[in-house]
């Protein structure tokens, strides 16, 4: 049976990618080595980061301004480097609460000095994105999350919240680890972006970080080296052993998004996904959306029966179907389809059917 994969990470691969990987696990590059096993500074290598590297700059249209590592630690490491790369001691900077992981970075940075939170859904169960808020001069840079994958709400008005920052001249950073590569932005409008790998961008095991090089130094502290922003770039992503596998991996997704047509064609694809599932949420009478519509994120559509005696009932319907990755976050429950550029609309097709036949049989 097809199986289709609505797991929120890691997630879903293109097939091409799972077998050009498999097959640089048998024999990378005609080496007659295995990818996991040839050395991280080898030709070989070098190639693979230096385009993988270059493929983020691309597609995020960045300039020779900034610089592209692939570190390790996951999003959550970056919750604490960037303010110990970026915020002075005794300084303050802006955050804004959407969501667990958007918490979590607030939580962070107040090891590093004083978050200022000018905004928090929380109160509403992260149910909607907070748009009437303030920044101010004395803030050192606005920092928040694109796509908040456990609430399935999503930022569709960036180019906003960053006009809001241009105002006072403070850079903007952003975790995009959800949506990154998921619809066409101009990199150059933000200070540093970031994003975990085991979503839209490949396997799990690096998180890629662009940043613009006038920020580096900025908050005057002496840094360990592997917390460093500044000896990663000297070292170009190899101070340490980076995780090769989940590297290439990367570079083979970023090079299937081109091949498919790029970011404008990935965003054209997931409207579809989002407008049709949104589409049955709303006109299915056994189920409703949990956030608010216009925040409904493209990548993480959550969604509760309203009867709570029927959610064991669907996610078996699901499973009978091939459907896999359905259950929401433990945190919240309910259900989550998350529809990451390489879910086809037909598993989005698939999953629509079962909740239509779920409504007759149990409506």
């Amino acid at each position: 049976m097809q199986k289709h994969n609505f797991s929120a990470g890691p997630a879903i691969l293109p097939n091409s990618v799972i077998q050009q990987a498999a097959a640089a696990i048998r024999d990378f590059g005609g080496t007659g080595l295995s990818l996991i096993e040839v050395s991280h500074r080898g030709k070989e290598f070098v190639a693979v980061m230096d385009r993988a590297r270059q493929l983020v700059k691309d597609l995020l249209m960045l300039d020779d301004r900034y610089e592209v590592l692939f570190l390790q630690g996951g999003a959550s490491l970056q919750f604490a480097m960037i303010p110990y790369n970026l915020l002075p001691e005794g300084a303050t900077a802006a955050y804004l609460d959407t969501g667990t992981w958007a918490a979590n970075a607030i939580k962070q940075a107040r090891y590093f000095g004083e978050p200022d939170v000018v905004a928090s859904s929380k109160a509403d169960q992260y149910a909607h994105i907070p748009k009437d808020f303030a920044l101010k001069a004395n803030h050192s840079y606005f920092h928040f999350t694109s796509n908040n994958t456990i609430f399935g709400t999503e930022v569709h008005d960036m180019d906003g919240f960053v006009a809001k920052a241009s105002a006072h001249d403070i850079p903007v950073l952003v975790d995009m680890s959800s949506d990154i590569f998921a619809r066409p932005i101009d990199g150059k409008q933000y200070g540093l972006i970031y994003a975990g790998a085991q979503k839209n961008l490949g396997a799990a095991g690096t998180t890629v970080v662009a940043i613009r090089k006038d920020l580096l130094g900025s908050s005057g502290r002496a840094i360990p080296s592997m917390l460093d922003y500044a000896v990663h770039i000297e070292k170009d992503s190899m101070f340490n052993t980076p995780s090769v596998f989940a590297v290439y991996t990367c570079m083979l997704t970023m090079e299937w998004i081109l091949q498919e047509g790029g970011l404008s064609e990935m965003e054209q694809r997931n409207q579809a996904k989002a407008r049709l599932l949104y589409s049955e949420v709303d006109r299915n009478g056994l189920f409703r959306g949990t956030v608010a519509p216009e925040d409904r994120s493209l990548m993480n559509a959550t969604f509760v029966p309203h009867s709570p005696d029927l959610e064991a009932a669907f996610l078996k319907a699901c499973t009978d179907a091939g459907i896999v990755g359905l259950k929401g976050h433990r945190s919240v429950g309910g259900f989550r389809a998350s529809m990451y550029n390489a879910l086809p609309l037909q598993s989005v097709e698939v999953l629509v059917d079962v909740m239509k036949e779920f409504e007759r049989t149990n409506g």
